[in-house]
């Protein structure tokens, strides 16, 4: 029997190309959130362990690849977040409060993505365009969520805006200066602070 073109050990090559892909964006949250190492091309290819020649058949550039790191960091936010609030039920503040700490939950089991999708990637210059993009993406989502939840028939849709974008951007802060250990805090009070914030924007 002839084998099949494309095919490796039972394994063929567009599922070679996307496990190398992901092993590269794996290696690429470790490297990046590592104080001790410098991010480099090669720092990512030896995390992986992988070649050059195969960075460059899923990314452009090690900009390309960090950007792809952070987008994939929110979307799991955005994804968890709602998964944990639609589980919550009915009740507006439950769901609330069930969004918040899924999102300090996810930074708990694995600090290192907050630590790149909002503090590493403001050093990075040509990543700084990017990072604000997304967190008015997620403030526009939060800013819909809470209009179907707790927004009253007097509030604009420009009320809600603002609040999603006060909320984010509180919210970044508050997490850089926890993750840099400047304010001492517990999941708990985390979740509380973030989540009364939120419900006073909105009643």
């Amino acid at each position: 029997m002839a084998v099949q073109q494309g095919v490796y050990r039972g394994v063929s090559a567009a599922d070679r190309v996307a496990d190398r892909r992901a092993r590269l964006l794996t290696a690429g949250l470790s490297v990046w959130a590592d104080p001790g190492t410098r991010t480099t091309m090669t720092a990512v290819c030896a995390a992986a362990g992988l070649s050059e020649r195969y960075f460059y058949e899923s990314f452009a550039g090690l900009d390309a690849l960090l950007e792809a790191v952070m987008d994939g960091v929110a979307a799991e936010i955005e994804e968890t977040s709602r998964a944990a609030a639609e589980a919550a039920g009915d009740d507006p503040v439950a769901r609330v409060r069930a969004g918040v700490r899924a999102f300090v939950d996810l930074l708990l089991e694995d600090p290192r993505k907050g630590r790149v999708a909002i503090v590493e990637s403001v050093a990075v210059p040509k990543l700084r365009r990017r990072r604000t993009e997304l967190l008015r993406y997620l403030a526009h989502q939060s800013a819909v969520e809470s209009r179907a939840l707790l927004g009253g028939a007097e509030q604009t849709r420009n009320h809600d805006e603002i609040g999603g974008l006060l909320f984010i951007g509180g919210m970044a802060e508050l997490v850089t200066a926890w993750l840099d250990g400047a304010v001492e805090a517990t999941p708990a009070e985390i979740t509380d602070a973030a989540s009364r914030a939120l419900l006073s924007l909105y009643r």
